[in-house]
């Protein structure tokens, strides 16, 4: 039972394991090239058997690792998106399907753009989910960079010969990537038939032919080296027939996938070569050739002996010289020479060359022919060739003859004599080539030099000999200058000589003569004798100039004006050009300007640099531009000597000249000064730059409210230069021409702020601030504006710039346009109540005036108010001329500072706790004065008085407006004489009538009480029984009022007696 049990628990899970599915892809990453194809299999396992497997494709950018981007399925057409449609339609991007869970996705043409993580989706085909259902893998898109190259080229060849091509291969993959080269030959007569592989070194570094090759690979007749770190050499020996075809070669970069197998990521092929080969022919021909067949004794004879055939190299060949049936020379296939008896001494005097020039092609060359010469020559050649059997044969051919003659040697030389100048330079060289023509033997030549003025009366100088074989022997009169270099003499051909004089003096002046001697040499060893056949003479004359003569110093500039960091050139041109025998040492001189030169020989000007006759620089004590913004130079013919300054300032302006000293070089190397000359003066002004400083100059007109912010900006427009730096001045003018314009401020270049004695005086410093905006913006404010602010601002620029020696210096001045600032107080909108009305009290009753202010002219105002009456005159009085003339009175004042008094009047009756007059402030515009226990001479026309006061920026209150109010008439009724105003005008009386009768009754009453209670007492028995009703007396009910307007009144209501 267990059993049973056991084994359906496996089945059950045997079943679970089976039913999950597993989608799995190809592991990454993978790294492949751009533009190769690539290839990602994707499977799916653990599915219900029986049902076609579907295959969706999608990619994740590393950009975007969250975005799915589809590309394709097997399931949808249009399940691309929009990125990848194009390409899935054009099936650049497909799907091939392997089997019902299997597929591959084929990307024939990768792109950068493609890199990123693949996924693979399947989906579910088991109605319930259970296992995996995609898979992803990760491609890297690398560029391609495998270069394979080779020339393409056409090359005939002869069966048997050697071939050698070579290919470069490179890549600059960054991954560990492996490379596979190998050679492959396609038949040109069949351009669809498979290319021949003939030799491949695979990425495992393993050498292999094709099937063909093979065993001329073993043989060692086919190889491929490695000859570098990117070439490959094929080396084919021995080429047949076959070989015949197109060669190229082929690389392939390998990479190792994370599964070890090895996927070929890009291939590419180099250009081929066309190869011909011509089959093997074993005749040949001989052939000899030669420039001319008739000679003059003492030339050379050139015959050269060429051998016509195939494959030569790889032949034996044997050559053989005849000469009138007498052996001259035979060459072996060993290129050996063996003379005849006859020409042995001769070719070892040099007088005869054997030799093999090339594999077909033999020379024999006599140098010197004699008339023994002439006559027929022959060249024999002879094969060895090796038969089958082991056997040699030879094969021998031989040319036809060649008829040499030699004529007698007769002297036809002709000389001509040149010099490089008929007019030479003292300190120049004198070249004089002697040419010679039409020679047939050597030659021995001598120089000759004869003065012109003395031509007739001394004999000829010798200057050198040159022998026959080159050597030459100078004269005793010229050995001395010789040993110094300073005459040469060459011999340049067999017919060309020359004769140079270094450093030509005045003394070399005169004419040359070239004498010519050809010689022949007869007899033979050892017994050779020189023969004279000819002498020919050539003769040149040659004057020499002196350099003093024609030696001048100018200087020149293109920019004797110049301003401040220009550049200027001066020229020094010293005639004439520069010999290096008679250099020339050249110095510039230089004057600050501000000096006067009075006399020339006081030395004023100083040394700026000097080139010396070496070549050398030497800087004097005076240096411009601190030595660090001069340069100087010189032509290569050192004729032009510059002297170059950069960034010029007030230093470099003043006086140049240049003075040139001329000096000879001795042949013995001592140095003679010539001549010494001085150039003209050059003045050179270095100028302030012209200003281009411009300042806005729009006027203005602004008016502000005090205790506001007032800014006024100042703009530059334009300046002379980027480094420009500005001081800005700021000036006010006020309306009063009498008075000049004060200084605010000002900024100075470096920023630093400097009040003016107006800022001072007016206590601007704390209100007053200047601002730089902008390199070209500036900007002045004032704080909490004044009235006495009011004026016309304006700022004046100063445009500083610094010169090439760091000093700052002011170039313009400009002023701005101007700002008209109208500072005022607030518009005065003060408005009081002006109703008037009529008010009519009683005696002593309370009389309440209101003072309204409906508008005010700022919310900060404050106010005093003050309330005056005007009362009319007695009618008794007489002295008043009018009984309609009043006068006004204050009644009441209340200041700014909310001070009683504190106003603009000082009322009679002062305010305290025993004062009738009660003020209010209901609100920050409504006042009210109340008079209490109002009298007759209360009456009259009442109005109030109001100042409007501010605080102004300096603290300090003024009175900016004051309103009346319309007039209040008040009446006061008197009262008439009553009792009670008797009683209550009277204390005493008052006390008496109201206060004392009180206790008296009280004290009557109790009285009246007491005697009733006792009288109670006595008859109450009675009264009970006789049923009488009780007499009660109720206390009376008392009205008191503690005023004195009404009495106290006595009153007994209903119900008070029962």
């Amino acid at each position: 039972m267990a059993t049973g049990a056991l084994l359906l628990v496996c089945a059950l899970l045997a079943g679970v394991a089976v039913a999950q599915r597993v989608v799995t892809v190809q592991s990454g990453p993978l790294i492949r090239t751009e533009g190769s194809h690539v290839t990602i299999w994707c499977n799916v396992s653990g599915y219900k058997e029986g049902v076609e497997q579907d295959f969706e494709w999608s990619m994740y950018l590393p950009s975007i690792p969250d975005r799915e981007i589809r590309i394709v399925s097997t399931a949808q057409s249009n399940y691309a998106y929009a990125v990848y449609a194009q390409r899935v339609n054009s099936k650049e991007i497909f799907v091939e399907r392997l089997s019902r869970d299997s597929a591959v996705l084929h990307i024939t043409k990768v792109q950068a753009k493609d890199q990123g993580l693949f996924e693979c989706y399947t989906p579910n085909t088991d109605g319930r989910y259970l296992g995996s259902y995609s898979a992803r893998t990760n491609l890297t898109v690398i560029a391609d960079s495998l270069t394979v190259t080779a020339p393409a080229q056409t090359l005939s060849k002869v069966e048997g010969d050697t071939l050698q091509l070579t290919c470069e291969v490179s890549r600059t993959t960054m991954h560990h990537t492996h490379l596979s080269v190998g050679w492959y030959l396609r038949s040109p007569e069949d351009a669809t038939a498979a290319p021949q592989e003939l030799v491949t070194l695979s990425r495992d570094f393993v050498l292999r032919s094709g099937g063909p090759y093979r065993q001329r690979m073993a043989a060692g007749d086919l190889r491929l080296d490695k000859t570098s770190a990117t070439a490959y050499r094929l080396t084919i020996h021995k080429l047949q027939p076959v070989d015949q075809g197109l060669l190229y070669c082929q690389a392939a970069e390998w990479i190792q996938d994370t599964d070890g197998s090895w996927f070929a990521m890009t291939r590419k092929q180099s250009d081929k070569t066309q190869l011909r080969i011509q089959p093997t022919d074993r005749d040949f021909s001989i052939q000899v050739s030669t420039e001319r067949r008739s000679f003059t004794a003492g030339e050379p004879l050139e015959l050269r002996c060429t051998i016509e055939a195939q494959n030569v190299p790889e032949r034996f060949f044997s050559v053989s010289w005849v000469f009138s049936s007498s052996p001259v020379a035979v060459v072996g296939p060993s290129a050996v020479p063996v003379l005849g008896p006859d020409y042995v001494a001769r070719e070892a005097a040099g007088h005869m060359t054997v030799r093999k020039e090339s594999p077909n092609v033999h020379l024999l060359k006599l140098q010197h022919l004699r008339a023994e010469d002439a006559g027929k020559y022959i060249c024999r050649v002879t094969e060895r060739e090796k038969t089958p059997t082991g056997d040699f044969i030879d094969r021998s051919k031989r040319s036809r003859n060649v008829q040499i003659t030699v004529q007698p040697l007769k002297s036809n030389i002709t000389v001509s004599l040149s010099s490089n100048s008929s007019e030479v330079l003292e300190g120049d060289v004198i070249q004089l080539a002697c040419s010679v023509h039409s020679i047939a033997g050597p030659l021995s030549v001598v120089w000759q030099w004869v003065p012109v003025d003395k031509e007739a009366t001394e004999p000829t100088q010798e200057v050198a000999t040159v022998d026959r074989d080159g050597t030459v022997w100078h004269s005793p009169t010229y050995r001395e200058r010789s040993s110094y270099g300073e005459i040469r003499v060459e011999k340049l051909r067999a017919d060309a000589f020359s004769l140079s004089l270094y450093n030509a003096l005045p003394g070399d002046e005169g004419q040359y003569r070239c004498i010519a001697t050809e010689w022949l040499q007869t007899g033979t060893e050892p017994e050779l004798n020189w023969e004279k056949i000819g002498e020919k003479s050539a003769t040149k004359t040659v004057t020499v100039k002196t350099v003093e003569s024609s030696f001048m110093v100018s200087a020149s500039s293109r920019t004797p004006s110049i301003t401040f960091g220009d550049s200027f050139d001066l020229l020094c041109l010293v005639k004439p050009r520069h010999n290096p025998r008679v250099p020339t040492s050249v110095t510039w001189r230089f004057m600050p300007a501000g000096k006067e030169v009075g006399d020339e020989d006081q030395g004023e000007f100083k040394d700026l640099v000097t080139f010396t006759r070496e070549g050398t620089l030497q800087w004097g004590e005076q240096l411009l531009g601190l030595g660090t913004r001069t340069t100087v130079d010189r032509s290569h013919s050192n004729t032009n000597f510059r002297l170059s300054v950069t960034r010029a300032g007030r230093r470099e302006a003043g006086k140049y000249q240049c003075t040139a000293v001329l000096w000879r070089r001795n042949y013995d190397n001592s140095w003679s000064r010539v001549a010494n000359r001085t150039s003209n003066l050059l003045g050179i002004s270095v100028l302030q730059p012209e200003s281009k400083l411009k300042v806005q100059k729009n006027n203005q007109s602004h008016v502000y409210l005090e205790d506001s912010r007032v800014r006024i900006n100042c703009s530059i427009t334009s300046q002379t230069s980027p480094d420009s730096q500005h001081a800005v001045m700021w000036y006010v003018r006020h309306a009063t021409g009498s008075e000049a314009d004060e200084l605010l401020l000002r900024i100075e270049r470096s920023g630093a702020f400097e009040y003016g004695a107006y800022a001072d005086e007016e206590r601007l410093r704390r209100r007053v601030q200047a601002e730089r905006l902008s390199p070209r913006l500036y900007a002045l404010t004032m704080n909490r504006a004044e009235s006495s602010d009011s004026g016309t601002y304006y700022c004046l620029v100063e445009e500083w710039l610094s010169d090439p020696d760091g000093a700052w210096y002011r170039l313009a001045r400009e002023s701005s346009g101007f700002t008209q600032v109208l500072v005022r107080q607030p518009e005065v909108r003060l408005q009081v109540e002006e109703m008037e009305s009529n008010v009519t009290v009683e005696e002593s009753s309370s009389i309440r005036l209101g003072c309204s202010i409906p508008s005010q002219s700022s919310r900060d105002s404050r106010f005093s108010v003050s309330w005056y009456v005007e009362r009319s005159e007695d009618e008794d009085n007489e002295d008043q001329p009018g009984e309609e003339e009043r006068e006004r009175e204050c009644v009441f004042s209340i200041g700014h500072d909310a001070v009683f008094g504190n106003g603009n009047c000082s009322p009679r009756e002062e305010a305290g706790p025993n004062s009738r007059l009660q003020f209010e402030r209901m609100t920050s515009d409504q006042y009210s004065l109340t008079i209490q226990g109002a009298r007759p001479t209360d009456a009259g026309r009442y109005y109030c008085h109001v100042e409007e006061w501010l605080l102004n920026p300096r603290n300090a209150w003024y009175r900016l407006a004051t309103n009346n109010s319309g007039f209040t008439i008040v009446n006061v009724l008197q009262q008439v004489s009553t009792l009670q105003s008797v009683v209550c005008s009277n204390d005493s009386l008052f006390y008496f009538i109201f206060f004392y009768p009180f206790p008296i009754f009280g004290i009557l009453l109790i009285a009246v009480l007491l005697v009733r209670y006792k009288s109670r007492n006595n008859s109450k028995s009675q009264e009970g029984k006789n049923g009488a009703p009780l007499l009660w007396i109720k206390e009376p009910h008392l009205s008191y009022s503690p005023t004195c307007l009404d009495p106290p009144a006595l009153s007994l209501h209903p119900g008070s007696v029962d």
